[in-house]
Formats: C-alpha cells, structure tokens, sequence
C-alpha cells in the first residue's frame, strides 16, 4: 500500500465510522482505521480510538485488543516489546497488510533515531531497536555504511543530514515579502 492509498483508506474509515447505525462501527473498521493510526504513528488518534469503541466489540475482537498492544509499546517507545507484540500474532487478512507496514515504519524510525542520536552503540542495543537479530543486523549496518566492529560488537552509524523540505530561511523570506511590497509599490 502507497502511503496515499493508507491514507485515503483512514478517511473512507472515518467516514464509515461517522456514518455508522447508531454511532457503532463494525469491528474490522476499528482494526483497520486502529493499525492505520499506528502506521501513521498517530497515536493520540489511536487512543482516542480505542477509548471511543464500545466495550463489547472491544470484548468480542481480539485482534483489536492485540493492535492496541502494538501501539501502547509504541506510546512508550518499547522497541523490543513492539516487535515482540507484532510478530506474536497472526494477523487477519483485513490488517496484516498494515502491520507489515506498522512494523516497516518502525524499524525506519528506529534506524532514523539511532542515526540521529548515537556516535556509538551495541550490536545488541540495534538489534533491539531495529527488531533484527545480530546476524542480520551486522550486514543492514554495514549496507548503511555503518562501521561495525566486530571485536567489541560496536557499531558506529553515520549521521544522516536531513534536509528541511521546502523550508526557506527568515532571511529569504524577508527578501521576497519585500521584493513582492517594492513590486506593489511601483
């Protein structure tokens, strides 16, 4: 799924919950729009969610109860327990497809997050974050252009330089407010 095509599905969701009879949304509405918040990493939405589906349809859909899971680790920011939480179930058809997703843009953070936040780090300290077991975490690293040290199980990621996506300074914005007024003027 394009992250265009999520996010159109979360507000066709949002609709059929709106529109629903008598306010209650059947409960793979709530699976799906709940996976989608987390896939976002929306998770003042997700909990707003679940605290809005109505206590039987909590009752009667595990799965639900095991997506809330996911995102209460997420909310800590409990790397190991997130992916101990995904991987631990077998996803229905109506959300599997998202979970994988969930789980992609998780471990992206975490491998943002280590690469923003660290000059030094375990082996076994990314393989938490990451979700990945040290075997294949040595060649991830190394394919980002991490320096792994195997003797002392190191690894030394590099820091990626984010550019501001359409972000001018205060200058320029400055220099264009004035150039705009000076063309009024004349």
């Amino acid at each position: 799924m394009v992250v265009n095509n999520i996010d159109k599905l979360a507000e066709d969701l949002e609709r059929q919950e709106l529109e629903a009879p008598n306010g209650v949304a059947s409960s793979q509405v709530y699976e799906q729009l709940l996976a989608i918040y987390l896939y976002q990493n929306d998770l003042c939405n997700a909990k707003y969610l679940w605290k809005r589906i109505p206590q039987n349809i909590k009752a009667s859909t595990p799965e639900l109860a095991n997506i809330w899971t996911v995102g209460q680790h997420m909310w800590k920011r409990d790397f190991p327990s997130i992916y101990k939480a995904l991987n631990s179930v077998t996803w229905s058809e109506t959300v599997a497809h998202i979970m994988k997703q969930v789980q992609d843009v998780v471990r992206s953070r975490a491998v943002d997050l280590i690469s923003q936040a660290y000059s030094s780090i375990t082996l076994d300290t990314v393989s938490a974050m990451t979700g990945l077991s040290p075997d294949i975490c040595v060649p991830a690293c190394a394919e980002r252009g991490w320096k792994v040290e195997p003797d002392s199980c190191m690894v030394h990621p590099i820091r990626q330089i984010i550019e501001p996506v359409g972000q001018t300074s205060s200058e320029d914005q400055l220099y264009k407010l004035t150039d705009f007024v000076s063309f009024l003027e004349n």
